[in-house]
């Protein structure tokens, strides 16, 4: 029994050190994160991860073993000759039963590599690869049709070309669409047309572009499919679109009525131009911006039933990944593109990495790694339940801010799940499930998905929308330093996050 224990303990740090590895890895940025979250969960599958049929029980003993130890002699005389003859057949029978030996043992490695199949199947998050993968698709089908360019011309002409009111409807529309689409398709879309506005208006891009990053961030946070984070906590809380609806958007839109009001009071002098620059904007024509307009009414039939599906997930049963790839595909069809093209869109990197960091933290969670820090966090906050939730809340958008919020929320999910019974013990409502996901499960997750979210406006590296919009700037020649943009935003980020805690308090705890 002792060597078995031995060799869990071993096993429980060689599962740390390569997840820790890998995520130094990944942090770094001097391996691509794909390869790094690969190579980790290759070693985890190859060296650690055991299938369904394993078993940590200890081998039977010998017959001879168990014989001496209990002081029967392994072999009487009346047994001898019987032993002798049992023997002699053995022997006889050897040459036959060796032919067999390379079968059977070919046999124990297909068993034991389906096992480690098998384990992969049920630690890969498939729901959440389906999602993604057709949230790609369907935003990139949209994308050819011009619909992004056209909202972006058609807020600055209802602004009337003035500065101000043009800032605020793209900042508006860009929450607004990050809600539904990806925050960094919705920046690679809006983000270019926000710069030939502010040419033609004669005003610096740099306000107009740091406000639009932090409104996907902040708009990403509202819905299931705005950002990858809340699409992992969906998958694994069997949250529906509507929970995330109800639950974050009040929050959500408060902090971006009080983000947007910040940042006008703190770019107001910057944003001024001559009234022949706004003249220019009222003549500009949006509908100019369509390039495919039967092609955008056909998509736009299939996205609104997409998101119908999202609202009614709970009434038909239909999980989000299912949705999303097959609204995908209808729309393909319906659009006429052809499949090699179609896939041609999907950000398999993306997906690879998003595999490799579930098989990772799949090991972690059967060697028993989230349930022991989730023991150390209930005795760090001694059993305070609003204590836990602001460490996850501020602790997630902190280091959100610094680093990739993805693998964060990966770790984060089964850590949070483990301490989810003991609250649960402590509260009196352990048979309750629904009372769990109520009182318990929920709020936790809201602390982590609204921290993780809107974490990642704190620095320059803390969203992926933050390092394309710095990155477009810098093509056009308006470069975006790591410190002009933690100046601005890690302020934001703090008050954003104090409001969420305000909100989460008295909503859930109060």
């Amino acid at each position: 029994m002792r060597h078995i224990m031995e060799y869990s303990t071993l096993i429980f740090w060689i599962g740390t050190v390569v997840f820790v590895g890998t995520y130094v890895l990944i942090a770094s940025e001097k391996v691509h994160k794909t390869v790094a979250a690969l190579l980790g969960a290759m070693l985890m599958l190859l060296v650690i991860l055991p299938g369904p049929g394993h078993s940590s029980a200890e081998p039977a003993p010998a017959a001879e073993s168990v014989a001496a130890e209990n002081g029967i002699p392994a072999e009487t005389d009346a047994g001898q000759a019987l032993l002798q003859e049992e023997r002699a057949d053995a022997l006889a029978q050897t040459e036959q039963a060796m032919s067999a030996v390379t079968g059977r043992k070919a046999m124990v490695r297909n068993a034991e590599l389906y096992d480690k199949l098998d384990t992969f199947s049920r630690y890969s998050n498939f729901d959440v690869v389906f999602t993604l993968a057709g949230m790609m698709l369907l935003v990139n089908l949209l994308s050819g049709t011009g619909l992004f360019q056209y909202v972006a011309i058609r807020c600055a002409k209802v602004a009337r070309g003035l500065p101000i009111r043009t800032m605020i409807l793209l900042v508006l529309a860009t929450a607004f669409l990050s809600a539904f689409l990806d925050n960094v398709t919705t920046i690679l879309l809006v983000a270019p047309v926000t710069l030939l506005v502010c040419n033609e208006l004669g005003v610096p891009p740099i306000p107009f572009l740091m406000a639009e990053t932090m409104a996907s961030n902040i708009g990403g946070t509202a819905t299931l499919i705005g950002d990858p984070p809340n699409i992992l906590i969906g998958a694994s809380c069997n949250l529906s679109f509507n929970d995330f609806l109800i639950n974050l958007t009040p929050v959500v839109l408060i902090v971006m009525a009080v983000t947007l009001g910040v940042v006008l009071l703190q770019m107001r002098k910057n944003l001024r131009t001559a009234p022949s620059a706004v003249a220019q904007v009222r003549l500009t024509e949006p509908k100019l911006a369509i390039l495919e307009p039967a092609r955008l009414s056909r998509s736009m039939w299939v996205f609104a039933f997409v998101l119908l599906g999202f609202f009614t997930s709970r009434l038909t049963g239909l999980e989000p990944g299912i949705i999303a790839i097959c609204g995908a595909f209808v729309m393909a069809l319906v659009c006429k593109i052809e499949l090699s093209h179609m896939l041609e869109k999907v950000e398999w990197n993306t997906i690879l990495f998003f595999s490799g960091l579930f098989m990772m933290v799949g090991a972690l969670e059967i060697d028993g790694v989230f349930n022991s820090l989730g023991q150390w966090m209930i005795h760090m906050t001694d059993g305070n339940f609003a204590l836990t939730m602001m460490i996850i809340l501020w602790g997630s958008a902190i280091l959100s801010a610094v680093i990739d919020n993805i693998p964060l929320v990966i770790s984060m999910i089964p850590l949070i799940q483990s301490i989810v019974p003991i609250f649960a013990g402590q509260m009196g409502i352990a048979g309750s499930e629904e009372l769990i996901t109520a009182q318990i499960r929920e709020p936790l997750f809201w602390a982590l998905a609204l921290g993780a979210c809107l974490g990642g406006n704190g620095t320059l590296i803390g969203a992926s929308a933050n390092v394309v919009v710095c990155q477009i700037a810098r093509k056009n020649r308006y470069p975006v330093t790591f410190w002009q943009f933690t100046r601005y935003g890690f302020p934001l980020m703090i008050l954003s996050v104090a409001i969420c805690s305000v909100y989460l308090y008295f909503r859930y705890i109060f």
